[in-house]
C-alpha cells in the first residue's frame, strides 16, 4: 500500500520468464500490475494465472516505440524494466532490435518514471562483465566485454542502459535501482531458448544427445527463479542512498559438465553427451559476489540446486516442454553454456 492505496506497478517484459513470476509476486503483495510486452520472446501462456485477475492488466506494445497513451498518461509508483531477450540465440536473431530495446526502451520507461515520480528498476545482467578477468565478479569490476562481437548487442546494450539509468539519477530526474542478474532457472523457461538449463533438461527428457560447448569445464552459478524475484523486489523497495548496481545470483559455482551430470541423475536419462566448439566470446567463468545484496537487502538465495532442478524438470514434464523444442539442427546453434 502507498498512501492508503494499492501500488500501481508497470512491468515491462512481464510475459517473459522472469517477468511473469514478478507479476504474480507483485499481485500477491497487493499491487495493481500493468504488464507491457511485445511477445517476441514472452508468452501469453506465462500469464494464464493472471489474465482474469482484477489487479492485472495486459498491454501489448514494443518499448522501442513511444509508449501508448494508456501507459504514458497513467501514474505509476514503480516501473520494472525486464524487457529484452536474454538468451544468446534469441537476442542475436535481431541484434539491432536487441540494442534498441535496451537503450531506447529504457529511455522511454525512464521518461515515464520521471513524469510520474515512479521508482525505476533496470534488470541488467552479469553479461556486463563479459568474459571476466576478475573472479568472482564484484559490482566495482568494469568488465571485459568485446564491444564489436556477436554478443555485444546485448552486453553493450545493457551497459548503456545502466549508464542512462544512473545519469537520470545523477540529474535528479528519477530514482533508480539496477540489478545485475546472473543465470536464473525454474518453471517457464522456454525449452528452445538456448539457455543451458532448458537445453539440458529438454534434451535429457527427450532422450537426445546433450550438447556441451567447449569441454564442459566452463562454470556458471544458477539461481532459482523464486529467489531471484525476491531479490528484485527487495532491491526495488530499498530505501536510502543510491546503492549502485547490485549483483543478484547464486554464488555456488559449478561446471557445465557437473550440471549435465546432475540433470541426468535426476531424470534417469540415458542421453549421451556430445561436445562442440565453444561459441565466440563465451565466458569461461561466472560467479557473483553477492556481498552488497546481503548487506543492503538482507538477501541471499535459499533454494538448493537439486531442489530447484527437480521443480524445473517436473514443470517441463507436466507442460510437455520437450515437445515444444525446435528441431535438433537448430539447437546446434544454441549457446548451451550461456
Amino acid at each position: 500500500m502507498k498512501n492508503g492505496r494499492h501500488k500501481q506497478v508497470l512491468v515491462a517484459g512481464g510475459a517473459g520468464f522472469l517477468g511473469s513470476h514478478l507479476c504474480e509476486r507483485l499481485i500477491a503483495d497487493g499491487a495493481q500490475v500493468v504488464c507491457l510486452d511485445n511477445f517476441l520472446t514472452g508468452s501469453r501462456e506465462n500469464l494464464r494465472k493472471l489474465e482474469r485477475h482484477p489487479s492485472f492488466d495486459l498491454v501489448e506494445h514494443d518499448i522501442v516505440e513511444p509508449l501508448p497513451a494508456k501507459i504514458a498518461k497513467k501514474r505509476f509508483d514503480r516501473v520494472y524494466n525486464l524487457a529484452c531477450a536474454a538468451s544468446p540465440p534469441l537476442y542475436q536473431a535481431d541484434p539491432e532490435h536487441t540494442l534498441l530495446t535496451s537503450v531506447v526502451g529504457a529511455r522511454h520507461l525512464l521518461k515515464l518514471a520521471e513524469g510520474c515520480g515512479a521508482r525505476f528498476l533496470l534488470a541488467s545482467t552479469s553479461e556486463v562483465y563479459g568474459d571476466p578477468h576478475a573472479h568472482p565478479q564484484v559490482e566495482t569490476y568494469w568488465g571485459n566485454v568485446n564491444c564489436t562481437g556477436p554478443r555485444a548487442c546485448y552486453d553493450e546494450g545493457k551497459r548503456a542502459a545502466e549508464t542512462l539509468s544512473f545519469d537520470y539519477e545523477r540529474m535528479g530526474r528519477a530514482q533508480v535501482r539496477v540489478a545485475r542478474i546472473f543465470n536464473t532457472y525454474g518453471p517457464r523457461l522456454c525449452a528452445d531458448d538456448g539457455r543451458v538449463v532448458s537445453n539440458v533438461v529438454s534434451q535429457a527428457l527427450a532422450g537426445e544427445d546433450i550438447t556441451v560447448y567447449g569441454d564442459g569445464s566452463q562454470t556458471r552459478s544458477f539461481c532459482y527463479v523464486a529467489d531471484l524475484i525476491e531479490g528484485l523486489v527487495r532491491l526495488m523497495e530499498h530505501e536510502g542512498a543510491q546503492p549502485g548496481p547490485v549483483n543478484l545470483g547464486n554464488p555456488n559455482e559449478l561446471t557445465i559438465r557437473e550440471l549435465v551430470d546432475l540433470v541426468l541423475a535426476i531424470t534417469g536419462s540415458s542421453s549421451e553427451v556430445v561436445f562442440q566448439r565453444l561459441p565466440v566470446d563465451d565466458p569461461k567463468r561466472r560467479r557473483p559476489d553477492i556481498s552488497r545484496a546481503k548487506q543492503l537487502l538482507g538477501w541471499s538465495p535459499k533454494t538448493p540446486l537439486e531442489k530447484g532442478l527437480k521443480a524445473t524438470i517436473a514443470w517441463f514434464e507436466e507442460e510437455g516442454g520437450a515437445s515444444r523444442r525446435r528441431p535438433s539442427a537448430d539447437l546446434d546453434e544454441a549457446l548451451l553454456s550461456a
